[in-house]
């Protein structure tokens, strides 16, 4: 159509354009407990609210005239090589979003040039990925106890599987409160009201019916929802474990051959000695705001993080990306990558792997073009010169502190 000397293009009102247009679509996708498995949190929600907000408390820097027209993404994360300093973080029990789930992310993260980190509770074994990939990707591990984490590392070697992320914030499972009032918990507790939340989600529940996918594969066998539940018991009997210290992390450390990052760190303490062990990363995350409540932002705690490793090794952010400038902020604030979780899952649940794809190809999009507008062509060049802190709030307008870093 045009009209006015100018060409429109018009398209479906509810088309996502950004990573929150998923969020919304996603929402009225799925029942009210699986969505409450996804977007909730421990607690009052303080975390997942401050991961968000960490964002807020930085501004860009751009330079003018920087006189480029093609920008370089890549970079390698724990061996692994990607177009995009992006990676799928390690999400559980994926299946309850849609039954393809981790496959979905696999193919999605491969068409885009990036890869995943696959969960130990995928609900998709580490075999059955293996034989669906056309890439290598990472596995996540929850060093447990009784050799189910030694079992678990051996199979995802024999599988292929080089790259290594150890989970450790999670000696005890956080108070998720808002999935216990929706029914969330093991078992599951229906009620007619929420039978009949079901009832209005109806491909949800064909698929859940019909694929059964929503079990730990990796944790036990078979399918359904007694496997599910054998699973949920072997995680929480075996890999959460509050009495786990360094000296565990060493033994992975020596019986692993390939890349080893630890995930979890927020205290730059943690990630010397994590780097004096000899591990190639650390992931400075606090598990999306899904175990301590109240606790130190990812992206508050990544600067000292990166300060302290001084490139002796990886530093990667996982926890509250939803923009491409975000990438951008953590980047500056000394990330060489992030992990984005939430995300992704929002795409699969509204259009499975191309939803997945389409939610990193918008990051990319919004990194490119933040990018173009700070005058910076390779992400590696990325510092401290490109943020400001926000140090006030004037009449709702943050007010800027143009200090030299």
């Amino acid at each position: 159509m045009r009209a006015f000397g100018f060409d429109w293009q018009w398209r479906a009102s509810g088309d996502p354009l950004s990573v929150e247009d998923y969020r919304r679509a996603a929402s009225r996708k799925l029942p009210r407990m699986v969505w409450s498995y996804i977007e909730g949190g421990a607690d009052d929600l303080r975390t997942v609210a401050g991961n968000r907000s960490a964002f807020d408390d930085w501004w860009l820097v751009p330079s003018v005239l920087a006189g480029h027209d093609t920008h370089d993404l890549s970079t390698r994360v724990a061996g692994l090589p990607v177009s995009l300093p992006v990676l799928t973080a390690p999400t559980g029990f994926n299946g309850l979003t849609r039954w393809s789930g981790d496959l979905d992310s696999i193919r999605a993260a491969e068409r885009v040039g990036t890869r995943c980190v696959v969960s130990t509770a995928s609900t998709w074994s580490v075999e059955e990925l293996a034989d669906a990939a056309g890439e290598r990707h990472a596995f996540q591990l929850y060093p447990g106890s009784g050799g189910v984490a030694a079992a678990l590392m051996a199979r995802a070697w024999a599988a292929g599987f080089r790259s290594l992320f150890v989970t450790v914030d999670v000696p005890a499972v956080g108070n998720r409160e808002g999935e216990k009032r929706s029914g969330m918990g093991v078992p599951p507790v229906l009620t007619p009201r929420r039978l009949l939340d079901v009832s209005r989600h109806p491909r949800w529940a064909y698929d859940v019916v019909k694929y059964r996918r929503i079990g730990g594969r990796n944790l036990a066998s078979g399918d359904g929802v007694t496997a599910a539940l054998a699973s949920i018991e072997v995680q929480e009997r075996h890999l959460v474990q509050s009495r786990l210290n360094w000296d565990d992390l060493a033994w992975m450390r020596d019986h692993w051959q390939g890349t080893v990052h630890l995930k979890g760190v927020l205290r730059p303490e943690d990630a010397v000695r994590a780097v004096e062990l000899g591990l190639d990363g650390v992931v400075v995350s606090n598990h999306g705001g899904r175990q301590l409540d109240g606790c130190v932002p990812s992206l508050t705690a990544l600067p000292d993080v990166a300060d302290a490793v001084a490139g002796r090794a990886e530093v990667l952010l996982d926890g509250g990306i939803r923009r491409g400038t975000d990438v951008i902020k953590a980047l500056a604030l000394g990330a060489d990558a992030v992990l984005v979780g939430r995300p992704c899952l929002y795409g699969m649940a509204v259009a499975g792997d191309r939803g997945v794809e389409h939610v990193l190809t918008i990051l990319r999009d919004e990194i490119e073009r933040a990018m173009t507008l700070l005058g910076v062509r390779d992400v590696r060049d990325l510092d401290r010169s490109h943020v400001r802190p926000a140090v006030g709030n004037q009449n709702g307008v943050p007010v800027q502190a143009f200090t030299t870093q």
